[in-house]
């Protein structure tokens, strides 16, 4: 199905590294023309290192998706440069850790910045130019945009969110011809724990480089085959994509068991997911 982006116009952020820069390789290859943009300009270069220069018509841009007052002037300068989006792949994202009675309010708002608003803005920007190409927004919620997990109440509420924002999106637009899919990756072996700001150490925890090994080593998903189930999903213009087993897996316990299944998953269980 990766043919399907040949020759499209495709718009990629947070593809300075993971899930980001896997989708920009993929649709690279797939022939699309990318607007690839990172708030890490050093991991930018290296995702277009990758991608090589080729025949593939590429711009590449610092973008924090935090900034309101960047993305309708970005989303004019792809049009202007590469034409009318065909797809936005809004991945950019940002995680903490600590409960929410030790998390400062301006943290909280800074994982909402990124996460919900800058996913609000972007699509906001793009929607002219999706509605044009009958093409489609893919916005990254997560397994914590499924399930509430302790120790992550920023992370959930702004994945949760995003979710909340894909599905009423995705009735809004059917009769404008706009597909959204809904994106739930569970553990993907990223760089999102090694970047994530830590507000307070869960109970048991001596230090965060324990934590992200703990994490890297529940991450059973790569970030190309991560990539690969979302470009599938996207060309099928589904609703809904669950990256990972672990993400189906919880998927299908909240959704048989969805007052309960914090009960059947017990606290064994919800420190896995929180610590790793």
């Amino acid at each position: 199905m990766i043919e399907k982006f040949k020759d499209k116009v495709c718009v990629v952020t947070g593809a300075g590294s993971g899930i980001g820069r896997a989708l920009a390789i993929r649709l690279a290859g797939a022939g699309a023309a990318l607007a690839i943009s990172d708030i890490n300009p050093e991991g930018l270069e290296e995702t277009a290192q990758m991608i090589g220069k080729g025949s593939n018509r590429i711009r590449k841009d610092v973008l924090d998706v935090s900034d309101a007052a960047a993305i309708e002037p970005y989303a004019a300068a792809v049009k202007e440069s590469l034409g009318s989006a065909d797809y936005v792949f809004n991945v950019a994202g940002l995680a903490r850790i600590g409960t929410f009675k030790d998390t400062p309010l301006d943290s909280f708002e800074k994982v909402m910045n990124v996460n919900f608003w800058g996913v609000v803005r972007m699509t906001k920007a793009f929607l002219p130019q999706l509605i044009e190409t009958k093409g489609g927004v893919v916005n990254i919620s997560s397994l914590f945009g499924l399930i509430g997990v302790p120790g992550q109440a920023h992370y959930c509420a702004s994945k949760f969110g995003v979710r909340g924002f894909n599905e009423a999106l995705a009735a809004e637009l059917e009769e404008e011809g706009v597909s959204v899919t809904s994106v739930h990756p569970g553990g993907v072996k990223t760089n999102v724990a090694r970047n994530a700001q830590v507000d307070a150490l869960p109970a048991g925890a001596k230090s965060k480089d324990e934590l992200v090994n703990r994490f890297n080593s529940a991450a059973i998903t790569t970030p190309e085959k991560a990539a690969d189930i979302i470009l599938a999903g996207t060309a099928r213009r589904a609703r809904r994509v669950l990256v990972g087993p672990d993400a189906k897996v919880m998927s299908f316990i909240q959704r048989l068991l969805p007052s309960s299944y914090m009960e059947l998953l017990g606290p064994t269980v919800f420190k896995r997911l929180r610590d790793g």
